[in-house]
């Protein structure tokens, strides 16, 4: 299992749960329930979204550090300011909630516990072994800053 960390770019295994969120809720409508405020929730899970993780893409510009997941080698600083002084992944996060929004406004349980999916992958596959690069790049000054951050929220 291990020749799949890095390997699948974050929005892709989003994308691929997306599909699979759509594709649950029409193949298995018995685990639909009605959900209050589904179309509210998704609006405010896309703006969410959108500041978080437009947020940690723009810390990482203004740092003059990379943003592709897959080469974390190229990485330039640990960028600890702004929204990455509350969550070590907000790109990941944001996600994850337009994830959770959209599978819990399709009104299906079996599609709200596939966004949850995204969870163990992205840590197991993604942030564990981004983790260890950024490590073995930054030393002390990356252990310090996990002990400070968190890595979701």
């Amino acid at each position: 299992m291990d020749k799949l960390e890095r390997k699948i770019p974050p929005v892709a295994v989003f994308i691929i749960l997306i599909i699979l969120i759509n594709r649950v809720t029409h193949a298995l409508p018995v685990f639909t329930v009605d959900l209050p405020l589904h179309s509210p929730l998704l609006a405010v899970c896309f703006v969410l979204s959108g500041v978080i993780g437009v947020s940690g893409v723009y810390q990482f510009h203004r740092a003059n550090t990379t943003v592709h997941p897959v080469k974390v080698e190229d990485a330039s600083t640990v960028v600890q300011t702004g929204i990455f002084a509350y969550t070590r992944n907000p790109m990941y996060l944001a996600l994850f909630i337009l994830l959770f929004g959209f599978a819990y406004w399709h009104q299906n349980l079996l599609a709200l516990g596939f966004s949850f999916l995204f969870i163990p992958y992205m840590n197991r596959f993604q942030i564990l072994p981004e983790e260890r690069a950024l490590e073995k790049l930054f030393g002390n000054e990356y252990i310090v800053y996990k002990q400070k951050v968190r890595r979701w929220i």
